[in-house]
């Protein structure tokens, strides 16, 4: 696999084995755009035509030699946490180009200085909008692919081949409504990510499977079938065991429909982790924490409906009978400490289920490394029989997590509900 971290970091691209996938672009135009930005000869490329356009401003002080600051500019770039930034980036952020950031007022100059007057302040602030502006224009004007591949010469086949390389193994997404700065990052627009697609599947897989047993049932009928059987039984594990011990009676059944999709859904995306070269959506905190959002957000309008916007405020803090001249210190922190407990849970909620997933990926992880380390080593066989047999047992301890942790979010969400249509 070419990815060093085992599909837990979503990406803009399926990952397959290598040899199932060869990549075999003739050309750089055939390249993502996203691939072109990145290649140094284009940043090169384009940081002449911004460096150009600087040189232009008459009102731009100390713009250095071209060469000495595209030298500046490599050294930058080549440091820890800067690979293939653009040029403008550099401008706009390296320390040593304080002498362009100062005139943009960007950071702290945007601030009147000490001992400055409201007039030489203002022409200040004039004179650096206007650099603003014209700096936006040239950056603007400076990112044209199109033209960089219109008229430069294209890579060498060595460089074809190093691309080639790289994307071996790996299916892009088409990404028909953004724009993305590499394979893990979104520039603009919407992307669509693996993770979307995988819980897109996910989803259209439990709508058909409903509505099949939502047929079978419908009029009564005795559900056959191994398979069949399974999902009814899971359906009346969740009312029976879940919903109803943690809810009530009275309120529980309404809200079974949500807590089976819950489970279900969750239980889907864990199963993937379990796919090679898929990856488990449920390992991408943005997708535990729109799951837990589901659940704050049936909790809060469930209990408004039963005791109104105000009674559900009202709700959280506990009826003690307190004096009035106790109840008005005391009940405003118990609300403030309550609405920051509801808050947390449900933070706590979409973590602890990140955190499972992705603990069972990082131990895989370790496995495997031993038996890489131990490629030279004189016991390798014995570490590599450790390694394989040690990657089997979590195996199937992660799909036993995989059901656990879908029943403990789908049990916890019960319980959040189940508080919130309860007076306290």
């Amino acid at each position: 696999m070419s990815s060093p971290i085992l599909h837990i970091k979503d990406a803009y691209y399926f990952e397959v084995p290598r040899f199932l996938k060869k990549s075999e672009l003739k050309s750089r135009s055939e390249f993502p755009e996203h691939y072109i930005r990145l290649d140094s000869e284009y940043q090169d490329w384009e940081a002449k035509r911004q460096y150009e356009g600087l040189a232009k401003l008459k009102n731009l002080q100390g713009l250095p030699a071209e060469a000495s600051l595209m030298s500046q500019y490599h050294a930058w770039v080549h440091a820890d946490g800067n690979f293939a930034k653009p040029f403008d980036r550099f401008l706009e952020e390296a320390p040593s180009q304080a002498w362009f950031q100062k005139q943009l007022d960007l950071g702290t100059f945007a601030k009147q200085q000490a001992g400055e007057t409201e007039e030489a302040w203002s022409t200040r602030q004039s004179r650096a909008e206007a650099l603003q502006k014209s700096w936006t224009t040239i950056k603007t004007n400076a990112e044209n692919v199109q033209e960089y591949l219109d008229t430069t010469p294209d890579w060498s086949p060595a460089k074809l081949a190093e691309y080639n390389h790289q994307l071996d193994g790996k299916i892009l997404i088409p990404q028909p409504f953004g724009k993305l700065k590499n394979n893990y990052e979104r520039e603009s627009g919407f992307a669509i990510s693996k993770f979307m697609i995988l819980e897109a599947v996910v989803a259209l897989i439990l709508i058909a499977v409903f509505t099949i047993l939502a047929a079978k049932i419908r009029h009564g009928k005795v559900v056959r079938g191994k398979l069949w059987n399974m999902f009814e039984a899971f359906l009346l594990f969740i009312r029976d065991e879940i919903a109803r011990p943690a809810i009530g009676h009275h309120d529980a059944d309404r809200f079974v429909p949500l807590l089976w999709t819950i489970f279900m859904f969750v239980l889907g995306c864990n199963l993937l982790g379990m796919l090679p070269w898929v990856g488990a959506p449920t390992g991408s905190f943005s997708v535990t924490f729109g799951l837990a959002m589901v659940t704050f957000a049936t909790v809060v309008v469930a209990g408004s409906i039963r005791f109104g916007i105000v009674g559900f405020w009202k709700n959280q803090v506990p009826s003690m009978g307190l004096p009035l001249p106790l109840a008005i210190f005391i009940v405003p922190m118990l609300f403030a400490i309550e609405v920051l407990g509801l808050l947390i849970k449900h933070l706590v909620l979409s973590i602890r289920l990140l955190a499972n997933m992705v603990a069972g990926h990082l131990v895989l992880l370790a496995i495997m490394g031993l038996a890489v380390g131990a490629a030279a080593s004189a016991n390798w066989h014995l570490t590599a029989t450790i390694s394989v047999i040690g990657s089997a047992l979590f195996s199937l301890l992660e799909l036993f997590v995989a059901f656990l942790q879908a029943y403990v979010f789908t049990f916890l969400s019960a319980l959040f509900i189940g508080a919130a249509v309860h007076h306290h």
